[in-house]
């Protein structure tokens, strides 16, 4: 670790494959250093992350973070060993092709992609707030934008599953929804936030599991190289101006979320898991 706080520090979530690499050796790329929070190590043929590891640049903790346990032990490590963040990427995200819970007992996707992001944002937050930067980019999706409702006693345990259209879907919409309503609270503060929807990319969503049979034809044709979604995760984390904090980025634009009215709802789920299971 460096002996003093770097300038530009980012995390990222699941920065070892996919958006999260492209992400990575983006930012790297331009001077930052990366900070990754995922499963496994990065991968070893890349010549620009072993030059930022050896510098000292690129560090990374591991973890299973949708596993509790595993999850609270690597923030903590994190806080003890790092200074400040000037952003946070919540970028990890999975695809199944059946109902799989996670080892708390919620329906994976949900964990993952709604609760989990909640969690690293709060224990992390003070480290945000010793950044210049201060800012939190959410990846979510705009297969959200098909759903015309969400049953929120449904996000824990669902009682049908569909692949990319059910509880993916709406583990997505609630992370937006979250966000949104979780915004003026961090504004206050100084964070701004958003949730940015990468577009479809190869890799991020597998074909053998994540995509109904149907849409598997069309992969190559609607799926695009992950530097595509990095792409659009970096301009909603620097061309701020534009968008007011919370909103839902999808191709550049603000876009108003399904069931906003319940995104007070969706956040003090979020919340309550969050007090009940892990700050405690």
């Amino acid at each position: 670790m460096p002996s003093q706080s770097p300038s530009k520090t980012a995390l990222i979530t699941g920065a070892n494959s996919g958006i999260g690499l492209e992400l990575t050796k983006r930012l790297l790329g331009e001077g930052w250093t990366v900070i990754g929070l995922m499963r496994s190590q990065f991968p070893t043929n890349e010549p620009i992350l072993q030059a930022a590891q050896a510098a000292g640049n690129l560090r990374s903790y591991q973890a299973e973070i949708s596993d509790f346990g595993q999850l609270r032990a690597a923030l903590q490590t994190i806080k003890q060993q790092e200074t400040s963040l000037d952003l946070l990427f919540n970028n990890a995200g999975r695809t199944t092709e059946k109902l799989v819970f996670s080892p708390q007992g919620r329906e994976l996707s949900f964990e993952l992609q709604s609760v989990v992001p909640y969690i690293i944002a709060m224990e992390l937050k003070e480290l945000l707030l010793r950044g210049q930067h201060k800012t939190i980019i959410n990846t979510s999706s705009n297969v959200l934008l098909t759903l015309r409702k969400l049953e929120i006693e449904q996000l824990e345990r669902p009682q049908s599953f569909k692949k990319l259209f059910g509880p993916y879907a709406t583990s997505k919409l609630a992370l937006s929804l979250w966000n949104q309503a979780l915004a003026p609270q961090l504004a206050k503060e100084g964070i701004k936030l958003y949730s940015v929807c990468p577009g479809g990319n190869r890799g991020s969503i597998k074909t053998n599991n994540g995509l109904p049979w149907w849409l598997r034809p069309f992969h190559g044709l609607l799926f695009k190289h992950p530097s595509n979604g990095a792409d659009r995760l970096y301009n909603a984390a620097f061309n701020q101006q534009q968008f007011p904090s919370g909103s839902f980025i999808n191709k550049g634009k603000a876009t108003t979320l399904p069931a906003a009215q319940q995104a007070h709802a969706v956040l003090a789920k979020i919340q309550a898991i969050y007090q009940q299971e892990f700050a405690h």
